[in-house]
């Protein structure tokens, strides 16, 4: 249809234009870009999807609250070191709830007796990656964070992280398109954030604003690719297939 090759452009412009505005330092209006943006991807998605998914569509939602809210902030007075920045706090929880949303829908689609049974040894070596990952991302802000900010940068890097192992353990489980193309999502969402958190506490460097920005678009476009594919049963890898070809 004609309106949804336009809606397509459409984002695509908009993801381009957001990318160079983050490249080039104009987070104000990069924030305002990205609004606009995810609001336009949530109407696409909830319009011209076959299989909507009521957890998915959640996400998008909640999602796109979070970034208006950081687009709002950049017109308020800044707040002073000894008050509480509440629309931080507010912004962040919701990009947590977003992800956990997400992270809920992949549980609710897994079989976790077989799951627990068969993965044991890479759902262990995950958590213990986890973790590590998590304490080393988080201390670099230790420094220029109140310990209620660091908490909740902690959680938030976890909650993160969790994301990805989740879609890591839904792509060995799966073993199809859609879960792969999650997992491509996630894996961009946690470059992104990552690259992100280096660039607002650690580094100076403006091209970390193309890199994270980048990655974040592309993580989006993944995340509507695996959206347009209906949930199945998992698929058979090469090796099982052919074991079992062989024992019939």
């Amino acid at each position: 249809m004609l309106v949804n090759k336009i809606y397509k452009i459409t984002l695509f412009l908009l993801g381009l234009v957001y990318i160079l505005l983050q490249g080039f330092g104009m987070e104000l209006q990069g924030a305002v870009i990205a609004t606009v943006t995810l609001v336009l991807l949530t109407l696409f998605y909830s319009k011209s999807t076959k299989y909507i998914s009521k957890f998915f569509l959640s996400f998008l939602v909640i999602f796109t609250l979070a970034e208006s809210i950081n687009a709002v902030y950049w017109f308020l007075p800044a707040v002073d070191d000894n008050k509480i920045d509440y629309l931080y706090y507010i912004s962040n929880i919701l990009f947590i709830i977003s992800y956990l949303v997400l992270i809920y829908k992949m549980i609710r689609q897994l079989n976790l007796k077989v799951v627990f049974s068969e993965l044991t040894i890479p759902i262990i070596v995950l958590i213990a990656l986890d973790i590590f990952c998590v304490s080393l991302i988080s201390s670099t802000t230790v420094e220029t964070l109140t310990y209620q900010q660091y908490l909740l940068e902690y959680i938030y890097n976890a909650v993160v992280m969790a994301l990805l192992s989740f879609a890591l353990i839904d792509y060995m489980y799966r073993n199809n398109s859609k879960s792969m193309l999650f997992l491509l999502g996630c894996i961009f969402m946690t470059f992104s954030e990552i690259i992100q958190l280096a660039y607002f506490y650690i580094l100076t460097d403006d091209n970390l604003g193309f890199v994270y920005s980048f990655f974040l678009v592309v993580a989006f476009f993944f995340f509507y690719m695996q959206s347009q594919y209906k949930v199945t049963e998992p698929e058979l890898a090469y090796e099982d297939e052919a074991f079992k070809i062989e024992k019939t």
